[in-house]
């Protein structure tokens, strides 16, 4: 399947989603069905070519999916029902209403499920991520994240959930869900867990139109627009990340004149609003640190010692691995490799980022800074080894290889 029709399937998947549930009122045999229209697409589209309307396409398939579903049922009374609303209401060429992607976000986030569940079920059924992508975001193995997904349709069905936004009490109450779902597809598509190519932008400009489709509904929430500020400042720095054969550029050696100088100065309004508010939180935080960055004029003159202040904070209100992660790097570039690494001692204890090869590409670098060339060829070269994203095995790969020939040129 080609890159382009993959990514227009992406793009279809909440549309032809949110008008099977609102045609049978069932999301767990919509999104079974749905799935299975999307499967069929990716196998007859590159060999019969794209149909005219690829909605009314996907959403014929589903319906008849969701059809033969219920047919097969053993409860005759609903076959009968849903025959006769057939008959009634023939399957047309829809056009889905602008705002179903963002009510299937609010479904999905009900309040039936705990954020573990519909998180994943909403990055799944919205987002268009795997099952494996969806695991690899919460550091959980696959088989553990299809059952959660399962369970959570299950749930959202028994529910009786209306295919509607929800009240304006019960929408408050699902924002940081929401919130979540759309950080996690923006940092999928920025740097993908699994595939040849470093990021996907189709899908984290995706979670920048949704999030700017949320924060229009709720602009006085400062978590929205600090989540706002985050991606646009960090998706400010894309042009530089890499050279024109795909290769990743670290941010010490990107070119600053190649970021987006209009996407910075509307995140730095962004987070300045957002912080003003006196009510911090998480992503605030997280546009705090990217606006030093992006702020500052080359890599040498960024005020680390403020960075790592930020991450000392954010830390004590995430308790996230990878933020611990981020601030041992920021240890080691204030305060010299040594703080660095004793932080990834601890961090390593504790377990949750065992075996996951970020944890191995930070110590990687944080030796190679202390000049032990030797404990960062082995780092790298197990980062390498556990990632499953093509285009960082090979940046890893080749800082292995950088750090050998310098191990090797000390040698008498």
């Amino acid at each position: 399947m080609s890159v382009d029709t993959e990514g227009l399937l992406r793009e279809l998947t909440p549309q032809v989603l949110g008008v099977v549930v609102r045609r049978f009122g069932d999301f767990p045999a919509a999104e079974d069905a749905t799935q299975e229209a999307l499967l069929a697409a990716a196998t007859r589209w590159p060999v019969d070519g794209m149909p005219d309307n690829p909605v009314g396409w996907l959403v014929r398939v589903a319906c008849r999916r969701v059809v033969d579903q219920h047919r097969s049922d053993d409860a005759r009374r609903r076959r009968e029902e849903l025959a006769a609303a057939i008959s009634v209401h023939p399957v047309a060429d829809p056009a889905p209403a602008e705002d179903d992607t963002i009510i299937l976000m609010f479904m999905c986030c009900h309040p039936a499920l705990t954020p573990a569940t519909a998180i994943p079920l909403t990055l799944r059924a919205v987002a268009g991520l795997t099952t494996r992508e969806i695991a690899a975001a919460f550091l959980v193995p696959e088989a553990t994240m299809a059952q959660r997904i399962s369970r959570a349709k299950s749930k959202v069905g028994d529910s009786g959930a209306r295919f509607a936004m929800p009240s304006e009490a019960d929408r408050a109450a699902r924002l940081r869900s929401v919130l979540h779902v759309l950080y996690l597809m923006f940092n999928e598509g920025y740097a993908t867990s699994a595939g040849p190519n470093l990021a996907r932008p189709d899908l984290s400009s995706e979670a920048v139109r949704l999030t700017r489709v949320v924060h229009a509904s709720a602009a006085g929430d400062p978590e929205v627009g600090g989540l706002l500020a985050l991606m646009l400042l960090t998706d400010a720095r894309r042009p530089a990340r890499t050279r024109p054969d795909g290769e990743l550029v670290p941010l010490a050696e990107q070119d600053r004149a190649l970021w987006d100088a209009a996407l910075i100065a509307e995140g730095l309004a962004l987070t300045d609003g957002a912080l003003a508010s006196g009510a911090l939180g998480e992503y605030q935080m997280q546009a705090a640190i990217a606006a030093v960055h992006d702020r500052s004029p080359s890599y040498e003159e960024t005020d680390w010692a403020e960075i790592l202040s930020l991450y000392e904070l954010l830390e004590r209100m995430a308790g996230n691995p990878m933020v611990t992660l981020n601030k041992a790097v920021a240890a080691a570039t204030a305060h010299g490799p040594a703080a660095g690494l004793q932080i990834l001692d601890e961090l390593e204890g504790d377990g949750r980022l065992a075996g996951h090869h970020r944890l191995d590409a930070v110590r990687a670098h944080l030796l190679e800074m202390s000049g032990d060339q030797a404990g960062a060829v082995e780092n790298y070269r197990r980062a390498a080894a556990r990632t499953a994203n093509l285009a960082e095995r090979h940046y890893l790969t080749l800082r292995a290889a950088e750090a050998g020939v310098r191990q090797w040129g000390r040698r008498p």
